[in-house]
């Protein structure tokens, strides 16, 4: 395959196939494909998104490119929130305890900043000697016995979405919804918790600044 060829297909707003997909992003995360290259994908994307079939061939090879992580042996109803993001996003350092406090188990994998947001995981290290780097069975440990537990994107876990990720916050791609949606169920969908709650931030402050985008 022809990385110019599938770079120019999505600027004409053509089908990307599945294959085609998956040779990006494997070739991105393996290195035969530069930054430049992929960040003239992610903006042809920005700009012309991704119909339905094209963005769940998009999250499953993001999903696909690391492992996933099992919540079976954990006893109680799993819930795991993320947000879209933006000005004045703390929600999930709120509402991630009152779960706890509910008898609910939250097992939450969360980012780190992008564009001009801080993320979950900046603040929580802001917080001298607080430990965001959490091995699988540590991560597991700490939801069973407290009901909670933070963690940040590792190399095993979703590894597409967190080079891709960065990638974006310094390419003007970080707008993307389609971006933002494969992103946010990548890792949703690799920590397999029972209930997954999306908080869609809307507003001057947030990367969906109005009603329409926010709904869409």
């Amino acid at each position: 395959m022809n990385l110019f060829e599938i770079i120019e297909k999505k600027v004409k707003k053509e089908h990307l196939s599945e294959e085609e997909i998956h040779f990006m992003i494997n070739g991105f995360l393996s290195g035969l494909i530069a930054d430049y290259q992929f960040s003239s994908f992610l903006m042809a994307i920005l700009i012309n998104g991704l119909d339905d079939d094209e963005l769940y061939f998009f999250t499953r090879e993001i999903i696909a490119s690391g492992k996933t992580i099992n919540l079976r042996k954990i006893n109680g109803v799993k819930i795991d929130k993320h947000s879209t993001g933006g000005v004045g996003d703390k929600i999930s350092l709120i509402i991630g305890p009152i779960f706890a406090a509910l008898g609910y188990k939250v097992a939450k994998m969360s980012g780190r900043g992008l564009g001009f947001t801080g993320g979950t995981i900046d603040k929580l290290e802001s917080i001298p000697g607080f430990q965001t780097q959490l091995t699988e069975a540590s991560f597991l440990d700490q939801v069973q016995k407290i009901g909670i537990a933070i963690t940040a994107q590792s190399n095993a876990i979703v590894p597409a979405d967190k080079k891709i990720y960065a990638l974006r916050d310094v390419s003007g791609t970080v707008s993307s919804i389609p971006l933002i949606a494969s992103s946010i169920m990548s890792k949703k969908i690799a920590t397999d918790t029972d209930v997954i709650l999306i908080d869609v931030k809307c507003g001057s402050g947030a990367f969906m600044t109005d009603l329409g985008q926010a709904k869409n």
